[in-house]
C-alpha cells in the first residue's frame, strides 16, 4: 500500500508537469490583461497544503493560466524576533520548508518550473511526510544543488524576510493562511472559489473557457468558509472554529469511504 502510494504521488507531479507543458503552449490574446493572483501561505498548515495541491492546479485546466499573473509567498503566521530571526506557527520544520520553498521560487522564477516542486513538498505535507521533501527533487529530475547553495550560503533567510515584510504590509493585513488576493482584494474565508473572481476581474476581450460556465453574481451571494491556520484565534471563536474543523474532519472521512 505504502508503494503505491508513493507511485501516486509520483505519477500526480508528473501529470501536474504534463498540465504545465501544455500550458506554455497557450498565446495570450494581445489585448488581454492578466489578472494578479497572490497566495500567502506557509508550508505546513494543512489548508494552505490543500489548497495548494487540490485546487491551484486548476489553473492549468484548459486556457485559464493565460489570463493569471500567480505569486506564491510562503511566510504566513511566521514571526520575527529580533536579529532576523523569526519563529515558525508549526515549529522549526515549518521554517525549513517555508525557506525551502522560497529559495525554489528564486532559483527557478518561471511558475512552471517552481510551482511542480512546491506543489509535490505541500502534498507530502498532506501525507505527513514533510520531512521527505528532498525526494522532490528526484521525482521531478531537478537538480538540489540551486536550492541547497540558496539555504547554506544564507540567500534563504534573506528571501523569508523579504517575504515577511510583504506579508506585513498586506492591507488589510492578514489575520490567517491560506490568505488569497486578486487584483489586491482578499477573498477572505471564500479562498477556495478563487476562480469566480479570477474570472470576474479579468478585464479582456476573450474570456477563457474555464469561466464561461461561471454565473458571477453566486460570487457574493454563495459564499462558503473555509478552513484556515489563524494568525491570533479569537477567544470568542475558538469553539465553534473546533467544531467546524471536527466537522470537515468527519465529512471527509465519510465521503471516502
Amino acid at each position: 500500500m505504502a508503494a503505491y502510494r508513493r507511485w501516486v504521488s509520483v505519477l500526480c507531479c508528473l501529470s501536474l508537469l504534463g498540465s504545465f507543458a501544455s500550458a506554455s503552449t497557450i498565446s495570450l490574446p494581445s489585448d488581454s490583461r492578466k489578472v494578479s493572483l497572490t497566495l500567502y501561505y506557509e508550508s505546513l498548515c494543512p489548508y494552505s497544503a490543500n489548497f495548494i495541491v487540490n485546487y491551484l492546479p486548476k489553473l492549468f485546466n484548459e486556457d485559464l493560466i493565460s489570463i493569471v499573473d500567480l505569486r506564491l509567498v510562503p511566510w504566513g503566521n511566521a514571526k520575527l524576533k529580533g536579529n532576523d530571526t523569526f519563529d515558525c506557527q508549526h515549529g522549526p520544520t515549518e521554517c525549513l520548508l517555508n525557506t525551502v520553498e522560497a529559495c525554489a521560487i528564486d532559483a527557478w522564477p518561471k511558475l512552471n518550473d517552481h510551482f511542480p516542486f512546491i506543489y509535490c513538498v505541500e502534498n507530502l505535507e498532506l501525507e505527513r511526510k514533510p520531512l521527505e521533501w528532498e525526494s522532490c527533487f528526484k521525482k521531478l529530475g531537478l537538480e538540489s544543488k540551486p536550492v541547497n547553495d540558496c539555504y547554506n550560503s544564507g540567500r534563504g533567510q534573506k528571501l523569508d524576510l523579504q517575504y515577511a515584510a510583504e506579508t506585513s504590509a498586506l492591507e488589510p493585513p492578514h489575520t490567517y493562511v491560506p490568505w488569497v488576493v486578486v487584483d489586491g482584494q482578499p477573498l477572505y474565508e471564500d479562498y477556495e472559489n478563487y476562480i469566480s473572481y479570477v474570472c470576474k476581474a479579468y478585464k479582456g476581450a476573450n474570456m477563457p473557457k474555464a469561466c464561461s460556465g461561471l454565473t458571477f453574481n453566486q460570487i457574493y451571494n454563495r459564499k462558503t468558509i473555509h478552513p484556515v491556520c489563524y494568525k491570533e484565534i479569537p477567544p470568542s471563536t475558538l469553539s465553534s472554529r473546533t467544531i467546524s474543523t471536527v466537522m470537515s474532519w468527519i465529512q471527509k472521512i465519510v465521503t471516502s469511504m
